[in-house]
């Protein structure tokens, strides 16, 4: 019997691995990572750019692409090109995993069925809950018939959440669902981390409650809502300041609303650790998530977090154990449940201390572990 670890050979296909810090891109690097320490061979066919941000695991196959029209940071594949064709024939996957469902995933779909590959998708974007925001609506029911078709030819869906995996189902999205939450660095993103000396070189006062947003700054993550909740409770004197970390295009939009708080940028590594660990809220009124790799930082680092109860957060976030849960777009709703963390010092450390014994059950081993577990589960049914 062969060895199972040299059956494997996995194409990895994906609209973004290198060229944008973003979650996809990251998680997808840490699977490879993982999976090429496992023993696994893995090919990525992803769009990429002359001098990327992230120095990426495993090799890339780079994917013929142009920047996106109003947001250029990000690539649009247009499909994969007589190189990535003859590097996939040369490679010859036994598993075929599609992350994003673009024409460059569908050319893969293709390519598998013809070659009689089986092929696995994982769902990283939540794409109906981005419509609204680009005034794309009216393509909704579209999109989700082409996506039913899609992921009805995969043998498994990774979905990040059981939320997500409702929502799909609501929408005919059944087949081959499996869970495959993400993980988090608890030695990285720890209480440990926390600095008032840090605090104070950026204008904190020690009375002050820093509530925190981290994320790429786009107006799909409700950077309207966090600016709106901020300006509230300092409309009524709260001792709140507000600490950002990120970048983005929207930042700009961001500074005008919140001309108080403190900017970071992008951080990585200690550097975001700090921040995490070193503010006392953690506020994210995204409603556009299929996970929420930044609420499970903020756990992690013993932050208690009031977030949207939507798909992603409501999976993380055990309402008034961890955190809160609020309707999206609840401005007051928000705010009321950031002044009850402002005024009881004691209910915050309570829900810090559960967020952080919450986040240490998302190993990062474990859950890349179960993706390789899966792909057996293929390969051999």
């Amino acid at each position: 019997m062969p060895d199972p670890r040299q059956a494997k050979r996995i194409a990895l296909f994906t609209g973004a691995y290198n060229h944008v810090v973003d979650g996809v891109a990251l998680t997808l690097n840490r699977l490879v990572s993982f999976l090429e320490g496992e023993g696994v061979p893995v090919r990525v066919f992803a769009p990429t750019i002359a001098e990327p941000p992230i120095d990426h695991a495993g090799t890339l196959v780079a994917v013929p692409s142009i920047p996106m029209q109003g947001r250029p940071e990000y690539r649009v594949s247009l499909g994969l090109g007589p190189d990535a064709i003859e590097a996939l024939d040369r490679f010859q996957p036994t598993i075929v995993h599609i992350a994003t469902p673009d024409l460059v995933g569908l050319e893969a779909l293709l390519y598998a069925r013809m070659h009689g590959i089986p092929v696995v998708a994982s769902y990283h974007t939540h794409f109906s809950s981005y419509l609204e925001y680009y005034r794309l609506a009216w393509a909704e029911r579209a999109m989700w018939v082409y996506l039913r078709w899609f992921y009805g030819k995969c043998e498994h869906l990774y979905v990040p959440t059981r939320s997500m995996a409702a929502v799909l189902a609501e929408h005919g999205i059944r087949h081959g669902v499996e869970l495959w939450p993400r993980g988090v660095d608890i030695r990285q993103f720890d209480p440990s981390h926390r600095s008032m000396e840090w605090r104070r070189s950026l204008g904190f006062q020690d009375a002050d409650v820093v509530v925190t947003f981290v994320s790429r700054l786009v107006v799909e993550k409700g950077l309207d809502v966090f600016a709106e909740v901020v300006r509230t409770l300092q409309r009524e004197g709260e001792p709140v300041r507000c600490l950002v970390v990120g970048e983005g295009p929207a930042r700009d939009l961001l500074q005008e609303a919140v001309p108080r708080a403190v900017f970071l940028g992008h951080k990585e590594g200690a550097d975001l650790a700090r921040a995490y660990a070193s503010s006392d809220i953690f506020l994210f009124p995204s409603e556009t998530e299929t996970f929420g790799n930044v609420t499970l930082e903020a756990m992690a680092s013993g932050l208690p977090t009031v977030c949207a109860d939507a798909t992603g957060s409501s999976s993380l976030v055990l309402h008034e154990q961890t955190g809160f849960l609020v309707p999206g777009r609840d401005v007051a709703g928000f705010a009321n449940r950031i002044r009850q963390l402002v005024h009881d010092a004691a209910l915050r450390q309570q829900m810090g201390q559960a967020a952080r014994s919450e986040a240490e059950t998302y190993s990062w081993r474990l859950i890349l572990g179960r993706i390789n577990a899966y792909y057996d589960t293929v390969l051999d049914p």
